[in-house]
């Protein structure tokens, strides 16, 4: 029962109307995750084979191609609707795919190690491309009470699709071999993309935000926009350093964990193999977290609890790594102490902190969500991939061991828990002010 004059918190619902949409953002979601995931264990292969030592030059070629695409994808919203960019950005990565196929037919028509490093920089920024587009999607046509009832039920896609995807790769990939699974990706990707159009259809009569009139036009300003609103608008920046310290997390657990393949696996299926183990038990743990927490916490304590939480927990997960005498050893079943860190964090990064993130954006202005957060989620993500991936390499070089790495890699939880619970109050109590939107008091 809720005190008189207070409003009760949002229930985790469907409600009314709001069926059709919510399924066919849930196929939508499905799907891209669902592709990436099946490739992705070829990309963990990959790098696992190099070694972590050799992962900056992969970030640092990724962070050069984000950071030309970003413009370009600001320049397509600046100019057309989000009805023809939508299918434009899904379209040019299906195509993409396709022409992978041919070089893993015959690998020696590129080489290898080039082979190995234009995948590996193509999967990911197709990976922050897809997604930021989606969520960016999502934040156009729901509201923010919307987000936090459905955002989490929506996410419950993505994870699935993330459990699906590895699955098909670990049970194909010894029958079929790796280059037929690209075919199944892009597949997967055209159904997103039919899903997507509906969704547009749907949004331009029903949707939250349909009786804007600019809801459905071109955003307008410039292509630089995304990257200019990250040193100008305080929100947006504190979204930038969350991310980079969120970063410090993920990149670090991946880095120790494809050492630990590297040395422990010597041919490309077994790699595969034990990267979509990974990915699946990662996966698991994140839908049952957003069946059994997100889908009613967001609704009723916010995203800045959410947020709290994971680095809470992936501090603990953390501190296995740093107290564990041999990091390598088998702990749980087949994972060791990194492995096991990385499955926790990113489960609950997936699982709890990225439906959270995401809903704060339904609050800034459509030229934030769309630029802004798109900038956010790729340009700055894989800066922090570059940055961190170079430090690491550096404190190595002066005898680093695992313990140090997983220590910093927990003071960057702690300092991100702060700065997203910080947010998303400041977002609450003073939005124009975390928005950057109100005249500064004269003095």
């Amino acid at each position: 029962m809720t005190t008189p004059g207070t409003a009760s918190p949002p229930q985790p619902r469907i409600h009314s109307g709001e069926g059709r949409a919510v399924a066919l953002s849930f196929v939508y979601f499905f799907c891209v995750l669902t592709a990436y995931y099946v490739m992705r264990p070829v990309r963990e292969q990959l790098s696992a084979a190099v070694g972590s030592t050799q992962l900056p030059w992969f970030y640092g070629a990724t962070f050069l191609a984000t950071l030309a695409l970003a413009p370009v994808f600001g320049a397509l919203v600046s100019r057309y609707p989000r009805r023809v960019v939508v299918p434009a950005v899904y379209g040019f990565f299906i195509a993409c795919l396709i022409g992978f196929i041919p070089f893993f037919v015959q690998p020696d028509l590129l080489g290898p190690r080039a082979l190995g490093m234009a995948f590996f920089v193509w999967v990911s920024v197709f990976n922050l491309f897809v997604v930021s587009v989606f969520w960016s999607f999502m934040s156009d046509i729901w509201s923010e009470p919307q987000s936090r009832r459905l955002f989490p039920i929506i996410a419950i896609a993505g994870t699935a699709g993330a459990v699906t995807g590895p699955t098909i790769t670990s049970t194909l990939v010894d029958v079929i071999g790796i280059a037929p699974l690209l075919g199944v990706s892009a597949g997967l990707l055209c159904v997103a993309v039919g899903c997507a159009v509906l969704l547009g259809r749907w949004a331009r009569v029903h949707g939250a935000r349909r009786h804007d009139a600019a809801h459905e036009a071109a955003v307008g300003g410039g292509m630089l926009d995304g990257l200019k609103q990250i040193f100008s608008t305080p929100f947006m920046r504190g979204m930038a350093v969350l991310l980079l310290l969120a970063d410090g997390i993920g990149t670090v657990n991946y880095a120790l964990v494809a050492d630990y393949t590297g040395q422990t696996f010597t041919d490309a299926v077994s790699r595969t193999r034990f990267a979509a183990h990974i990915d699946l038990a990662t996966n698991v743990l994140t839908v049952l977290l957003q069946l059994l927490v997100t889908r009613w916490l967001l609704p009723r304590s916010g995203p800045g609890v959410l947020i709290t939480v994971w680095a809470l927990v992936s501090m603990l997960a953390l501190s296995l790594v740093i107290v564990s005498p041999h990091p390598h050893a088998p702990l749980i079943g087949a994972f060791p102490a990194v492995a096991i860190a990385l499955i926790v964090s990113r489960g609950l990064a997936y699982g709890m902190a990225e439906p959270a993130r995401h809903s704060l954006f339904t609050r800034v202005p459509r030229n934030q969500r769309y630029k802004g957060q798109n900038a956010v989620d790729t340009a700055v993500w894989r800066f922090g991939d570059l940055t961190i991936a170079l430090g690491m390499n550096g404190l190595r070089a002066m005898g680093a061991s695992i313990g140090l790495f997983a220590s910093l890699s927990a003071t960057a939880a702690l300092a991100a828990g702060w700065i997203g619970w910080r947010l998303s109050r400041q977002l609450e109590r003073d939005p124009a002010r975390a928005l950057g939107t109100d005249p500064v008091p004269k003095a």
